[in-house]
């Protein structure tokens, strides 16, 4: 276990949660979808009907700042979005 990082909690995915019944999670970039969708299902207690997977790339990013030019790099993640069977919801928010 512990394919899962955290929940995905955008304005993006909020609406998408609203409207579809679908999750997002970041994890880890080795997990498939058995795994998460097993995961997914222990640590919530809901069922899972499918599961989307997209790999993100790293992106070079740089700005002009007072000290002069700053150069780094985003981190290249994997993202999933899990659709849950119908009346199944996770709320992210109970444990605050």
């Amino acid at each position: 276990m512990g394919y899962i990082i955290k929940p995905l909690v955008t304005e993006k995915m909020t609406a998408i949660t609203d409207k579809e019944n679908k999750f997002g999670f970041v994890v880890r970039p080795e997990a498939n979808k058995l795994e998460i969708k097993k995961e997914v299902e222990a640590l919530y207690g809901v069922t899972v009907v499918a599961v989307n997977t997209m790999k993100y790339a790293g992106k070079n990013k740089s700005r002009y700042t007072k000290a002069g030019l700053i150069k780094g790099r985003t981190n290249a993640f994997k993202k999933a979005i899990v659709t849950l069977k119908e009346g199944d919801t996770i709320d992210f928010y109970s444990n605050i």
